[in-house]
């Protein structure tokens, strides 16, 4: 438990080591999607294979992050994500350095059991060092650095061409270098944390009360919606953004690696300035289920444009990289003010549970619709099944956005009154 109060200097310390932790950590999840192309090519990975290294990386979230969010309420955040953090670098480590297929979906398993922990247990330490009107803000400005490691893992085919040329394997070395950055930053988190709970000799121990399944199906039912728009949301733009984006534009759209990678990275490039913008627009404006809504209505129609039109493709990667910097922005945050303060560990534990299935899904769906129409640079049609699939799934997560808008709108209440 941090105490409520720090300077602002170390305030701002802290977000920058979360913000340095996530930057490594979404910058291995996205290693995958630019070494895709050469995996097929040079190790002779199938789609369906491909897809099984980002959806591993959330199966055995199904059931851990759960207990990674428990464990942050009881043992505290900070030290999660020191935990999480060290285990990411192994399993980035493993997935570099693997000799077969086998071998680099257990590198990519062990970092899925740390990598979503991670991800949930640094929301905590920010909703307590930042609270009120500036919560909002300072998650989307942690979001916004996460998001600089995506793109910069797309850029690494022009940034380190010369690792490209020398296979697969040389960028996923790259990438574990980054993630032991990671785990510098989570231990500089650690070390000043560790300071602010021996300033304060005075404060009372936190009391936990042991958490239950029971409680957990009481938290409400716009926390539900905004559990299954969670899923729906990150499942579609995780799978596609991540995994098959890049492959997608070479062979459907013909363009080369680098400039596929740099096509995808202008989303996560989005993000980065818009997403914390977001986030103070929400918290000036208090409407999260408006803006949430909104969001998830972009992603949709930029599938609907990729798919059905010949437009450029920047259409729809401006769509798209306004919907992924405006729903996490707003998802988040709402997600804080819908469940008690000392169970929001625990709530972000259990709508990840369910996330974590829908990505593993969505991926591993992803390549069988590819592999089952055969879908290649020979065959660019054959993504069409894909690309329906995401549209709809996101069309779907779109309703239960609106359907939160309208129960929040037609109460008349704001979001913090329907808290349960």
């Amino acid at each position: 438990m941090i105490p409520q109060k720090v300077g602002q200097a170390t305030a701002w310390f802290a977000l920058a080591m979360i913000s340095t932790t996530l930057f490594g950590n979404n910058y291995v999840y996205d290693s995958i999607g630019p070494v895709a192309d050469l995996l097929q090519r040079e190790r002779g990975f199938s789609d369906t294979q491909i897809g099984m290294l980002n959806a591993i990386y959330s199966l055995p979230n199904i059931v851990l992050v759960l207990v990674g969010g428990i464990l942050a309420d009881r043992f505290g955040a900070v030290r999660v994500i020191l935990w999480t953090a060290a285990t990411c670098f192994l399993g980035a480590a493993i997935t570099a350095f693997a000799p077969g297929f086998l071998g680099m979906a257990t590198g990519r398993l062990l970092f899925g059991v740390g990598a979503e922990t991670l991800q949930i247990a640094t929301l905590i330490p920010i909703a307590e060092y930042f609270t009120g009107k500036s919560l909002a803000f300072a998650m989307g400005l942690a979001l916004g650095v996460g998001r600089l490691g995506s793109y910069s893992s797309d850029m690494s085919p022009t940034w380190f061409a010369a690792s490209y040329q020398r296979g697969w394997q040389s960028p996923l070395e790259i990438a574990t270098a980054i993630a032991a950055v990671s785990v510098i930053a989570a231990f500089g988190l650690w070390c000043i944390s560790g300071r602010n709970r021996s300033a304060a000799p005075g404060a009372a121990p936190k009391v936990e009360k042991r958490f239950s399944f029971s409680e957990a199906l009481r938290f409400g039912p716009a926390y539900w919606i905004l559990v299954v728009l969670c899923v729906l949301w990150y499942g579609v733009i995780l799978a596609f953004r991540g995994t098959f984006s890049i492959k997608y534009f070479q062979h459907v759209h013909g363009l080369d690696l680098a400039t596929a990678g740099a096509m995808n990275s202008y989303v996560f490039l989005a993000g980065m300035f818009a997403t914390p913008a977001m986030g103070w627009l929400s918290d000036r404006t208090g409407k999260y289920a408006a803006m949430l809504a909104a969001g998830a209505l972009l992603l949709p129609i930029s599938f609907a444009v990729l798919s059905l039109t010949s437009w450029n493709l920047w259409v729809a990667t401006i769509l798209i990289g306004i919907s992924y910097s405006l729903v996490p922005a707003v998802l988040w945050p709402l997600c804080s003010k819908l469940v008690l303060p000392s169970r929001f560990g625990a709530a972000l534990g259990m709508m990840c549970v369910i996330q974590n299935a829908g990505i593993a899904m969505a991926n591993l769906g992803a390549g069988w619709l590819n592999d089952w129409a055969s879908a290649s640079a020979q065959n660019p049609s054959g993504y069409q099944p894909m690309m329906l699939f995401f549209g709809t799934a996101s069309a779907i997560g779109f309703g239960f956005a609106l359907m939160l808008w309208l129960m929040v709108g037609r109460r008349g209440q704001n979001v913090a009154a329907i808290r349960l």
